[in-house]
């Protein structure tokens, strides 16, 4: 007797779906077809004990079990549940006539029980897609699922009540999430905010404008100066999620198994932060078995590397056509997965080896030569990228008792937010163009247009100051958030002055 359940296979963010067809017939030995990998080929012994250790017998006849579209490589445990609801009807052990009306995956420990999977968003998303009138899974990974509406989720904790569930000797109601309510509810949600920071105001106001326009950011400045910190809040002012941002935030961190226990929805944009020693695979996403990296879990939220110049060479060279693309594709002999990979970079480093370079205080110890070679680690074309070089100096005694109260999150968000708007307004016929970190070169030359004046104090900065010509295009894109802020029409010339001094490393002779 051949039985058919459905389960469903994740290709990076995205699901397929996988037939398994079960033969209980004459002969001797269990079959696996399909191009099953080592972790499903071992279901077999899993399935076994767990049949068993509910009462149920496990064919001791020829057994063939075959995932379709057999040219189609299948990964991981999750195809334990439907291969042993298949084996039990098709062993005529149970009758479970709706097998077919359902997704069904889950891991099965030895004794029965499920255990939760990855990709769940992805297979809820395409199970809905293909018409399946519900899912069948873990009961751990059911609130994460019940995001998808017109889906029922059926959330389980062992073989046998998934049996009971089929044959209708148990009724379980579909969980339903309020996903608007919980997206809502969570989405300002930060324990950081920029109210706790006292001085260092022109650290935020760079943030801000970073923030505002999506620009890349890089901060030099001594240990313990407050880097990180600052860092840390830049999330809190970025303009909230979308619902559609948030989705496609969680369906990445659902198939890298990031989501905590009973995590339904990431409302908040990422913040990552990986350890200097990370490498390159880690960071851009890949392996055997393709997986997303930090920089695709921090799509639509932040990345930050700490220690910019601590980190490998090739580690950062990688990261260079991401941040153009917004994309990276993962390519293998038989398969090629694309990972979104939408993020604001924000590094920090120290100015020298010693970290005292230019400090208004301490003296730098580091020898002649020294700074500019520490400088060097990071590439000219990965510098290019990042728009605005921000210097950070040590708050004084004097700034930090002050009882003033500092500007919230929430009041600098509400500033980042107007400025999006006039931005969306302008790029709303572009595509893939959202904000004017995104802007072609093409484009700027039409956005970022400035008068006789401008170009005076531009032509005598670039001269003056040694600036570089990568510099000119994002002086330019960062005068346009400037001027955005402050819902200027036009690109003013003070504007242009602010956008200027954020340029420290493409100076000549800034590191002596």
């Amino acid at each position: 007797m051949v039985a058919k359940t459905f389960g469903s296979a994740v290709f990076g963010v995205d699901a397929r779906s996988i037939t398994i067809e079960v033969d209980v017939g004459q002969g001797t030995n269990f079959f696996m077809v399909g191009l099953p990998d080592s972790a499903v080929k071992e279901s077999a012994q899993r399935v076994e004990s767990a049949i068993k250790y509910f009462g149920y017998n496990f064919p001791r006849i020829k057994v063939v079990v075959n995932l379709a579209p057999a040219d189609i490589r299948k990964e991981g445990s999750a195809y334990d549940l439907p291969i042993a609801l298949g084996i039990l009807k098709a062993s005529g052990q149970i009758v479970a006539d709706s097998l077919d009306q359902y997704v069904i995956m889950g891991e099965l420990s030895l004794d029965g029980q499920l255990r939760p999977i990855k990709g769940v968003l992805p297979i809820a998303i395409e199970a809905r897609k293909n018409g399946f009138k519900g899912f069948v899974l873990p009961k751990e990974n059911a609130p994460e699922a019940s995001i998808v509406n017109n889906l029922d989720i059926i959330g389980v904790e062992t073989i046998e009540e998934a049996v009971q569930f089929f044959e209708g000797v148990k009724k379980i109601e579909p969980l339903v999430t309020d996903t608007r309510e919980i997206f809502f509810n969570t989405l300002n949600d930060y324990e950081a905010d920029f109210s706790d920071v006292q001085g260092q105001e022109n650290i935020k106001r760079a943030l801000e404008i970073a923030a505002a326009g999506g620009h890349n950011v890089i901060m030099i400045g001594p240990p313990g100066a407050g880097k990180t910190m600052l860092a840390k809040r830049l999330p809190s002012i970025l303009p909230p999620l979308s619902l559609h941002e948030a989705l496609e935030t969680t369906k990445i961190h659902s198939v890298a198994g990031k989501l905590g226990a009973d995590a339904a929805l990431v409302s908040r944009r990422p913040f990552r932060s990986p350890h200097h020693t990370i490498s390159d695979v880690a960071l851009v996403g890949g392996g055997g078995n393709p997986q997303p990296g930090e920089i695709s879990l921090s799509h639509n939220g932040v990345l930050f590397l700490d220690e910019l110049p601590e980190f490998k060479r090739t580690v950062l060279e990688v990261m260079r056509q991401p941040l153009e693309e917004r994309k990276v594709t993962i390519s293998r002999a038989k398969i090629s997965v694309d990972y979104p990979a939408n993020f604001m970079l924000m590094a920090s480093m120290n100015p020298c080896p010693c970290g005292y370079y230019n400090h208004p205080e301490k003296e730098c110890v580091c020898a002649p030569g020294v700074v500019q070679r520490y400088l060097n680690k990071i590439s000219g074309p990965l510098l290019d990228r990042i728009d605005l070089h921000v210097e950070v100096t040590p708050v004084s005694f004097d700034e930090m008792t002050a009882n003033r109260k500092a500007e919230s999150s929430e009041e600098i968000r509400s500033r980042v937010i107007k400025a999006r708007e006039i931005q969306n307004a302008r790029f709303r016929d572009v595509d893939d163009v959202h904000c004017n970190a995104m802007m072609p070169s093409q484009m700027v030359k039409k956005v970022c247009q400035i008068n006789e004046a401008g170009k005076t104090l531009l032509k005598t900065a670039m001269e003056k100051l040694g600036l570089s010509a990568r510099a000119y295009d994002r002086i330019l894109k960062v005068s346009r958030t400037i001027a955005d802020l402050q819902g200027s029409e036009n690109i003013m010339i003070e504007h242009l002055a602010e956008a200027i001094q954020y340029r420290s490393l493409d100076r000549e002779g800034w590191a002596g």
